[in-house]
Formats: structure tokens, sequence, C-alpha cells
């Protein structure tokens, strides 16, 4: 089957920007997914550390 190099150029390129499209949208629902996760995963800071004393140079407490 004999194509007509135009029309094969043509649908490279579609397929191409397809391609680049479907890449665009993966990357921006991560970008969301990561800020939303982000956005509500509490800080760790402050938080109890349980029977391990902090790391932190501000803790005077001793582990229990």
């Amino acid at each position: 089957m004999l194509i007509h190099a135009d029309l094969m150029l043509t649908l490279a390129n579609e397929r191409h920007r397809e391609l680049i499209a479907e890449n665009e949208k993966r990357h921006l629902l991560n970008s969301a997914r990561q800020a939303r996760k982000a956005r509500k995963s509490p800080a760790v800071r402050g938080r109890p550390t349980g029977t391990l004393a902090s790391c932190e140079p501000s803790a005077a407490v001793p582990a229990r």
C-alpha cells in the first residue's frame, strides 16, 4: 500500500501532538496530586516522638 508522503507526515505530526498533550496532562495531574498531598499531610514537627528522645537540639525533655 502506497501512502502519500504528506499524508504520512501529517499523521506522524498528529500522533506526536497527541503524545505531547497526554504527557502534559499526566504532568499536570501529578503536580496537582502532589500539591494536594502536601497540603493534607500535617507537619511532623511538634508531634510526640513516642518513647524515643527527639533529635532536635531544642528538646530538653528526656525520653520516658
